[in-house]
C-alpha cells in the first residue's frame, strides 16, 4: 500500500515537503499500477484515436461514437480480476457496476453488456468450476436486476488461469449528443456524492489490484447493490435532463482519492472537501478510509448554486442518498478537510499523474522454439475426433451461461447470444453490432499474431451481421510488467494492435490495462481482448433456417496454422508450432466483399471460421439447424494440407456463406470479380455431418449425436461437476 523510495523521493521534490500519512494514502491510491497506467501510458500513446465518427476517445470514462441523426454511442471495457478470483460473486457483479457508471459519466444510457470469461481447466479443477459458477450468477444477478441486457461475450478455459479469474466486462451507452455532459466548472459550484454510502468495503482494492495474487484479501473486494444503482441511474440521467450537471465522474478504483484528483486535474480546478459530510454506511471511519475506500454504485457530480436545488429534489424523489461535500476553488488544489480542518492539501495535477516508467523489455526465450514441433499423428478414428473437439468447453454450447442472463430486456435486441455478433436496435433506424474476442493460445505462442488474429477475428464476427466496424476498444491483460520478457509482450500487442486499426481505420476509442495477473502458479498467458462495433445502415443479416439443397461457400485459404490451436491443445496435448497469421490486404478484401454480397440480400447464413476449425464451424451449422451436409475436402482452397489440418486448422480471414443454389452464379461472379479466394466445398442435407476426401469418408457424424455432445458439455460440467 506503499509508494516506492524513488516514488516518495519524486513526490517530495514536487510537494517540497514530506507528505503526512493521508496524503501518502492519497497518493499511493491515484499511482498505483491500476489507476496510473505508470508502465503502459507511454506505449499506449501509439494507438490510433482519430476517426470521422470519433467524439471523444481513451482518456475518458467511456470513448463516444457519433451514429448520425444526432445520435451517440459510448463504449468502455473493464475488468475485476484480482477481486473475482478471490470472491468470483460479488468480483464479477461489482465489475458489471463499475463500467455501467462509466458509461453513465458520459450522459449516456447504458443499452448493454458483453462479458469476456476466463477460468482454469473447467473439467478437472472443482475451484474452477466454482469460480466460473459464481462469477456466471454475479453477472446475471447485477445486469438482470438492472434490466440491462447482457448480450454476448467470450469465454476461454486454460491452465494458466489455475486459482485465477479474468472477468472482463464491456458496456454500451446510447444518448442524444446534445445531451453528453461537457464537463466543466468554475469557483464556487459544489462537489455533489450520489449513490451508495461509503462503507470499508473495497478499501485499498487498486494497489491490491497491481500486485500478485497471493492472499485472500477479502476486505478489498466491494460488495454489490444493483438496485441502488438502478436508481443511481434514473437520477443522473434526470438530472442531465434538467440540466443540473456540470460535470460527472464515477467512483472506481482508487475511491475518493481518484475521483476528486483525476475530476480537478482534467478540468484545472481545485477542489476543497469535507470528509465529515460524507454520507458513510459505518462509524468512526479514518480520513484515509474514506479517502480510498472504493463502495460501490457512488458518482461524484458538480453542480452549481443555481441547480443545487433542483438536484437535491432529484435524489430525493427517486430515494438515493447524497452529500454536498465540497467546494470548486481557484487554484489547482485538493484540499481534504475533517470539520474544517485541513487533513490532506496537494497540487491535483501531481496527485493524478503518476510518473511514468520506461520499463526494460527483452523477447521472451521460450519463443525461440516454440515454432519447432514434431507434427502429431492423424488420428485413426477423425469421427470421435471431431465429437471431442465439440465437446470441448472452450468450443461447446455458451448457452448455459447465457440462458442465466435477460439478453432481451430494453427490447433493443435483434440478434442474440449464440450467433457470431450481436446486433441492437438504435433510435434512428440504425443498427448497432458488437463482440469482444481474445485467444490467449495463439498470443502465448506469437504475441503479435496472436492479437492481430483477436482482432480480425472481433470484426469478422461483426461483418457476419452485415455491419461495417467503426470503432474499437481493447483490454490488455498480462503478468507482472516489472520481468522484461512478459513486458515485451505487452509492447509487442500494443504495437499489433496499432497496425491492424491503422490499416482497416478502425479507432481506439478506449480500453484498460490490467498487469500483474498472476499468483504463486506463475503469470497468465498474454490475453488481449479486443471488443469492436459496427454500425448497420440498414438492416441487419439475421440468419434464415438452413434447408435441404442449400449450399456452402467458402471464403480464404486454409493453411498449416495449427500452433495455438484447440485441436492442438486439446486433443494432443501440444503447445507449440506456428500460429495463424493474418495477411491484411487479403483480410480487408475479403470482409469488403461479404459486406457487399450481404447488402445485396444474397445469402441466408455468413459465418466465420474461427476455434476449431472449418469442422466444428460447419457442424456449428448443422446443429443449429437440424440438418446434415457433405463436405469435400479436395475442393477447400488450401496449401498442401493433411486431413486433419484442413478440418482443425485455424486460419483466419475465412468465412463460410450458406446460399441457395439459385445465387451461386451471382455470388461466384462478385468473388470472381473482387479477386477473393473462394470455393463451393459441400451441400446441406441427410441426418449426418460428412467430410469426404475424392471419394473416401474421412468423417461421418450423426447430427443428433453432434448436437448432444456441443449443448451439453459446459452445462453438464457445472451442474454435475
Amino acid at each position: 500500500m506503499s509508494l516506492t523510495p524513488q516514488e516518495s523521493e519524486y513526490l517530495e521534490k514536487k510537494i517540497g515537503r514530506k507528505p503526512n500519512p493521508l496524503e501518502l494514502q492519497i497518493v499511493a491510491a491515484e499511482w498505483s499500477e491500476h489507476c496510473s497506467y505508470k508502465s503502459s501510458k507511454k506505449h499506449l500513446k501509439i494507438l490510433p484515436k482519430e476517426g470521422k465518427r470519433v467524439i471523444s476517445g481513451p482518456g475518458y470514462d467511456s470513448g463516444v461514437l457519433d451514429v448520425g441523426d444526432g445520435y451517440v454511442v459510448t463504449v468502455h471495457i473493464e475488468s475485476h480480476n484480482h477481486p473475482s478470483a478471490v470472491e468470483p460473486y460479488g468480483g464479477a457483479a461489482t465489475g458489471v457496476g463499475g463500467v455501467i457508471r462509466d458509461i453513465l459519466s458520459a450522459g449516456t444510457r447504458p443499452i448493454a453488456i458483453l462479458d469476456g470469461l476466463r477460468f482454469g481447466d473447467i473439467q478437472k479443477d472443482k475451484h474452477a468450476q466454482w469460480l466460473f459458477k459464481n462469477a456466471v450468477r454475479g453477472i446475471a444477478d447485477y445486469g438482470n436486476c438492472l434490466g440491462i441486457p447482457t448480450i454476448g461475450g467470450e469465454i476461454e478455459f486454460d491452465k494458466c488461469f489455475t486459482n485465477y479469474a479474468l472477468v472482463d466486462v464491456a458496456s454500451i451507452g446510447f444518448g442524444k449528443k446534445e445531451n453528453l455532459i461537457q464537463n466543466k466548472a468554475e469557483k464556487g459550484d459544489y462537489v455533489v456524492l450520489i449513490g451508495g454510502s461509503t462503507g470499508r468495503d473495497g478499501i485499498g482494492g487498486s494497489q491490491f489490484a497491481s500486485d500478485k495474487l497471493e492472499a485472500e484479501n477479502r476486505s478489498a473486494v466491494q460488495i454489490p447493490d444493483p438496485f441502488i444503482e438502478k436508481l443511481v441511474i434514473e437520477v443522473i440521467l434526470e438530472a442531465r435532463n434538467q440540466k443540473c450537471i456540470k460535470a460527472m465522474k464515477d467512483l472506481g478504483g482508487g475511491g475518493l482519492s481518484c475521483a476528486i484528483s483525476e475530476t480537478a486535474d482534467a478540468l484545472g480546478v481545485g477542489i476543497e472537501l469535507d470528509l465529515s459530510l460524507v454520507h458513510k454506511r459505518e462509524q468512526n471511519m479514518s480520513p484515509s478510509e474514506l479517502m480510498i475506500s472504493e463502495s460501490q454504485e457512488r458518482m461524484l457530480v458538480i453542480t452549481d448554486l443555481k441547480k443545487l436545488g433542483t438536484l437535491k429534489k432529484i435524489c430525493e424523489k427517486f430515494r438515493v442518498p447524497y452529500s454536498v461535500i465540497g467546494r470548486v476553488k481557484k487554484d489547482t488544489l485538493m484540499e481534504v478537510k475533517l470539520d474544517k480542518n485541513t487533513v490532506a492539501k496537494l497540487p491535483s495535477q501531481i496527485v493524478a499523474n503518476a510518473p511514468l516508467l520506461d520499463r526494460p523489455s527483452s523477447k521472451p526465450k521460450y519463443l525461440n522454439n516454440i515454432e519447432k514441433i514434431k507434427k502429431p499423428k492423424t488420428p485413426k478414428d477423425l469421427s470421435q475426433t471431431l465429437l471431442k473437439m465439440l465437446s470441448n468447453p472452450n468450443i461447446a454450447s455458451k448457452q448455459w451461461v447465457y440462458t442465466q442472463y435477460d439478453h432481451e430486456v430494453g427490447i433493443r435486441t435483434v440478434v442474440k447470444p449464440g450467433s457470431d455478433g450481436s446486433v441492437l436496435r438504435l433510435d434512428n433506424g440504425k443498427f448497432l453490432a458488437a463482440k469482444i474476442d481474445g485467444n490467449s493460445k495463439h498470443c502465448y505462442i506469437n504475441p503479435r499474431d496472436g492479437v492481430i488474429g483477436c482482432f480480425d477475428e472481433a470484426c469478422r464476427n461483426i461483418i457476419c451481421t452485415g455491419a461495417k466496424p467503426i470503432g474499437m476498444v481493447d483490454h490488455l491483460q498480462f503478468g507482472n510488467p516489472e520481468d522484461p520478457e512478459i513486458f515485451w509482450t505487452f509492447k509487442e500487442s500494443v504495437q499489433a494492435i496499432t497496425d491492424y486499426a491503422k490499416y482497416f481505420e478502425i479507432p481506439c476509442v478506449g480500453g484498460k490495462v490490467s498487469l500483474y495477473n498472476e499468483t504463486d502458479e506463475g503469470p497468465i498467458k498474454p490475453t488481449p481482448l479486443i471488443g469492436v462495433l459496427g454500425l448497420i445502415e440498414k438492416k441487419p443479416l439475421i440468419s434464415q433456417k438452413i434447408q435441404d439443397g442449400d449450399l456452402i461457400v467458402m471464403l480464404g485459404t486454409t493453411k498449416d496454422e495449427l500452433g495455438g490451436s484447440e485441436y492442438y491443445e486439446y486433443i494432443h496435448d501440444l503447445v507449440g508450432g506456428k500460429c495463424p497469421v493474418v495477411e491484411m490486404k487479403s483480410s480487408k478484401k475479403t470482409q469488403d466483399g461479404v459486406l457487399d454480397i450481404i447488402s445485396k440480400g444474397l445469402v441466408k447464413v455468413v459465418h466465420d471460421c474461427s476455434k476449431g476449425g472449418l469442422a466444428v464451424a460447419v457442424s456449428k451449422l448443422c446443429i443449429q439447424n437440424d440438418i446434415g451436409c457433405k463436405v469435400s475436402l479436395d475442393k477447400i482452397p488450401s496449401e498442401k494440407l493433411l486431413v486433419d489440418e484442413l478440418l482443425f486448422s485455424e486460419s483466419h480471414s475465412r468465412f463460410l456463406l450458406v446460399i441457395k443454389p439459385q445465387d451461386e452464379k451471382k455470388i461466384i461472379s462478385i468473388l470472381k470479380q473482387k479477386g477473393i479466394t473462394h470455393a463451393r466445398i459441400g451441400v446441406f442435407s441427410g441426418k449426418n455431418i460428412t467430410f469426404q476426401e475424392k471419394s473416401s469418408v474421412v468423417v461421418r457424424v450423426r447430427v443428433d449425436k453432434a448436437q448432444e455432445k456441443w449443448l451439453n458439455s459446459l452445462g453438464g460440467l457445472v451442474t454435475h461437476g
